[in-house]
C-alpha cells in the first residue's frame, strides 16, 4: 500500500478553509434559484439522482473539492482496493493486513473482472446458491416428510445481520409467495423465543452466519433453536445451513444441511452482497432478483471510478460530508429515508459508518489530530417530523441531513386525497423540509424565527427495486470508503469492539464461578448491581 496523505495535508486544504469560513447563504427565497443552481447542482446515476442545491457550496467550493479529491487521488485509491490492494493494513502495527475485495462479489457482468480470484470464488458460492435454492423449489430438499421450506430464520449479530435485514425489509414485498424470513440476532433470549414462538420449526430452515464460526452471540442463538427442534423430535442438521469460513467450526457437514462460504476480503459491515446476504435474499425473493440487487450494486462500483466528482454521486456525497464535517465542523449526520420499506437502512449505515470510520490512528499508526468519522442516526419521514425535526430545524446543533426518496411506491396502491396521492404528499414533505432547513424563516416572534443554513442533499430514484436498492447499498459503501481515504483511516477493521468482548468473558467467568472468593472489580461490580 502506498503512503497517502490525509486531507488536510494537501494544497486544496488551506483553500477550503479559507472558503470555509464564509460558506454559501442558503437563506431566502431567491438563494437556491441563483445561476440555474437548482438544475446545475444534480449528480445523475444509472438509479439515483443527487440533489445538493441545499448543500452550503458554490461553484468554488466545489472546484476545491475536486482538487482534493484529485490530489489524494481518491478513485486511484477505490481502484486499488477493487483490484485486490491490501487496504484493511496499519503501516508498522499489528493488523489485519487484508484485501478488501466485497466489490468482487458483483463484479460478475463483465468478462474481465477487476480481481479475477476473488469474483471467481463468488461465482462459485452463487452457483451453489442457485442449485441449492432450485434443489428446494423441486422439492429434493425438504423436510423428513418431504415438505417444502417456506420459512428462513437468519442467525447473525452485527454486519452477520445488519445489512441483510435491511436490505429483506426494504425489498419483502418482492418475495416469493409463500416465502418469509425472520432474523435473530440479540443474545437476550427474548429475541430468539419471540421468533420460534411464531415459526412452524418443520417446515423452517435456519441460516447460521458466523465468519469465524466462534461468536459468541451466535453461538448461543444457536444452541437455543437447536434444542427448540430437538424437542420437538426434529433433526437440525436436516434444517441448518451455515454461512461461514471455509475449514470454520460451522463448516460441519455432518451438523449442517449446506455451508456457503465467506472469505476474509469481505468485512462483516460490507457483507450483504456476499452469501451473508445472498443466501437469506435468495431464499425469499428468488435466484434471479438476487441476482437484479447484484446488478445494482455493480453499475455503482463503476460509476465510482469517475473522477469528476459532479458525474460521481458516491465520491460527491462524501465530498459534501467531508465539507460539513471536517470543514463547517458538523459532528453527526442524519439519514432519513422517505419510505418505510427502508426503515432499518439508517441502523446498517451506523455500523457500516460508524464501525469503518470511528477511528482516531491514520494508516501509519499515528493518532491523528482532526475529526475522523461523524455520528451516522436516522429514521424514515414523515415520521421523523413528528419526532426530532424540532432540532433539525432550530436546535443548538447543525445536523446535516440526507434524505432518500422515490417518486413511485413500491406497492404501486395509492388513493387521491385533496388531489394528491399519498406518495406526493411524501415526497412534498421531503422537498419541504430540504428547503425549509436550508432556507429558514424571518419573524419577530423569536419562538417561529428558523435561521435556516442547514444543510441537506436528496438522493431520489424512480421506485425501491432490487436493482435500485442493491445501487443505493453501493453508493453508501463507496461514500464510506472514500471519506477513509479522506481522513487517512483504515475503514475496514474493528479493533474498538475488542475490548468489551474481552471483559465481557471476565464478567462470564466470574458469573460462572460465583462461589470463588475472588474480590476482584469484576465479582464486586456484579455483586452490586445484583447478577450473583
Amino acid at each position: 500500500m502506498k503512503q497517502r496523505q490525509a486531507y488536510c495535508k494537501t494544497k486544496a486544504h488551506e483553500k477550503l478553509l479559507g472558503l470555509s469560513r464564509a460558506p454559501f447563504d442558503l437563506r431566502g427565497e431567491g438563494s437556491l434559484q441563483q445561476n440555474g443552481r437548482l438544475l446545475n447542482y444534480i449528480s445523475t446515476s444509472q438509479y439515483f439522482s443527487l440533489h445538493y442545491w441545499t448543500q452550503r457550496v458554490n461553484d468554488e467550493v466545489l472546484a476545491g473539492l475536486q482538487e482534493l479529491a484529485d490530489e489524494c487521488d481518491f478513485v486511484g485509491q477505490f481502484k486499488e482496493m477493487k483490484a485486490g490492494e491490501v487496504m484493511n493494513k496499519i503501516v508498522g502495527v499489528e493488523s489485519e493486513s487484508r484485501q478488501v475485495l466485497h466489490t468482487a462479489c458483483r463484479d460478475i457482468f463483465v468478462k474481465e473482472p477487476c480481481n479475477q480470484s476473488a469474483t471467481l470464488q463468488a461465482s462459485v458460492e452463487l452457483e451453489k446458491l442457485k442449485t441449492f435454492l432450485e434443489d428446494i423449489d423441486s422439492g429434493q430438499i425438504g423436510n423428513e416428510r418431504g415438505e417444502s421450506f417456506h420459512t428462513l430464520i437468519h442467525v447473525g449479530i452485527g454486519g452477520s445481520d445488519l445489512g441483510p435485514r435491511s436490505i429483506y425489509e426494504a425489498l419483502k414485498i418482492y418475495a416469493q409467495e409463500g416465502k418469509e424470513v425472520f432474523f435473530i440476532s440479540n443474545v437476550d433470549p427474548d429475541d430468539a423465543a419471540a421468533v420460534l414462538n411464531r415459526v412452524d420449526l418443520q417446515r423452517c430452515l435456519v441460516s447460521i452466519v458466523s465468519k469465524s464460526g466462534t461468536t459468541l452471540e451466535t453461538l448461543t442463538n444457536e444452541t437455543i433453536i437447536r434444542e427448540s427442534f430437538s424437542k420437538k423430535g426434529l433433526d437440525p442438521a436436516k434444517h441448518f445451513i451455515a454461512v461461514t469460513g471455509k475449514g470454520s467450526p460451522l463448516d460441519d457437514p455432518g451438523n449442517y444441511l449446506k455451508s456457503f462460504y465467506m472469505f476474509d476480503y469481505i468485512g462483516g459491515r460490507y457483507s450483504s452482497t456476499s452469501m451473508v446476504g445472498l443466501t437469506t435474499l435468495g431464499f425469499s425473493l428468488g435466484y434471479d432478483q438476487a441476482v437484479q440487487f447484484l446488478r445494482g450494486a455493480s453499475s455503482v462500483d463503476y460509476e465510482a471510478e469517475e473522477r469528476n466528482i459532479r458525474k460521481n454521486p458516491a465520491l460527491l456525497l462524501a465530498l459534501l460530508g467531508i465539507w460539513n464535517h471536517s470543514y463547517l465542523h458538523c459532528p453527526t449526520l442524519a439519514v432519513l429515508p422517505y419510505s418505510q420499506a427502508l426503515h432499518r437502512f439508517p441502523a446498517h449505515l451506523q455500523q457500516c459508518d460508524m464501525e469503518s470510520n470511528g477511528k482516531s490512528i491514520d494508516r501509519n499508526g499515528q493518532t491523528i489530530t482532526y475529526k475522523s468519522g461523524p455520528v451516522v442516526w436516522g429514521e424514515p419521514g414523515t415520521n421523523g417530523q413528528h419526532a426530532f425535526y424540532q432540532l433539525l430545524h432550530q436546535g443548538t446543533e447543525i445536523v446535516p441531513v440526507e434524505f432518500i426518496g422515490f417518486k413511485q411506491s413500491q406497492f404501486k396502491k395509492d388513493v387521491e386525497v385533496q388531489k394528491t396521492t399519498s406518495q406526493q404528499k411524501l415526497l412534498a414533505n421531503m422537498l419541504a423540509q430540504a428547503v425549509a432547513m436550508a432556507c429558514g424563516q424571518e419573524s419577530n416572534n423569536p419562538n417561529k424565527y428558523f435561521a435556516g443554513n442547514r444543510p441537506s442533499s436528496m438522493l431520489i430514484a424512480d421506485r425501491l427495486t432490487p436493482e435500485a436498492m442493491g445501487a443505493l447499498l453501493a453508493l453508501y459503501e463507496a461514500k464510506i470508503v472514500f471519506q477513509g481515504f479522506a481522513w487517512n483511516i483504515n475503514s475496514f477493521d474493528q479493533e474498538g469492539v475488542q475490548l468489551g468482548k474481552v471483559l465481557a468473558t471476565q464478567f462470564l467467568v466470574n458469573i460462572h464461578t460465583k462461589e470463588q472468593k475472588d474480590k476482584g472489580l469484576h465479582q464486586e461490580i456484579l455483586k452490586i448491581t445484583g447478577i450473583v
